[in-house]
């Protein structure tokens, strides 16, 4: 059975262009979606994905009506195979039901995960070079060297409450205790 999925971006665009096409590609039910490809909950989208099954073919318009990004397409297009799903686009005439369409859905898939890997060689090469100039990612340090220090010296003073030391410091008990390396108890 041919299920169609159409989708425009904003609540004033029409639906028509692509019913028409859909219902000439031989679709006999069509979902819609009127909200953004970059939404994660599509509510006809997420519906026509529930009850595809084995020997199915979702036909849509175009790619972008389907996935937010290339990542996702992949995605999306992934379930359906596992599930024994076609998939037709009709601009782009490529239909998974045949090896030049599995084919070229292969090499979207393919450029999808190179993609992934550039990104990730990117961000690594970036983390070095901010590591070779002194900076180091995460969450700023509560208390400094010389802080750690006096916490150290007032906690040696059995008369000075704990909590009057991490009210000093403007930390909690479990940060004082996590900067001094101390074994004390949490509940003291």
């Amino acid at each position: 059975m041919n299920i169609g999925y159409a989708r425009v971006s904003t609540q004033d665009q029409n639906l028509d262009l692509q019913n028409d096409a859909l219902k000439g590609a031989g679709c006999e039910k069509i979902y819609t979606d009127k909200m953004s490809g970059a939404k994660t909950d599509r509510p006809g989208l997420e519906e026509i994905l529930s009850i595809l099954r084995k020997g199915d073919t979702l036909v849509v318009w175009k790619l972008d009506r389907l996935g937010r990004s290339l990542t996702h397409l992949i995605k999306v297009m992934n379930i359906l195979d596992e599930q024994g799903i076609y998939f037709r686009s009709v601009q782009e005439s490529l239909d998974t039901s045949t090896p030049g369409g599995k084919l070229i859905f292969h090499v979207f898939g393919a450029l999808a995960e190179f993609e992934r890997d550039i990104i990730r060689e990117r961000t690594l090469a970036g983390l070095a070079a901010a590591r070779a100039r002194g900076r180091t990612g995460g969450r700023p340090r509560k208390l400094s060297k010389k802080q750690v220090e006096i916490a150290e010296n007032l906690m040696k003073d059995v008369s000075i409450p704990i909590a009057e030391i991490c009210e000093t410091l403007g930390v909690s008990r479990a940060t004082l205790y996590r900067y001094t390396g101390k074994e004390e108890k949490l509940t003291k």
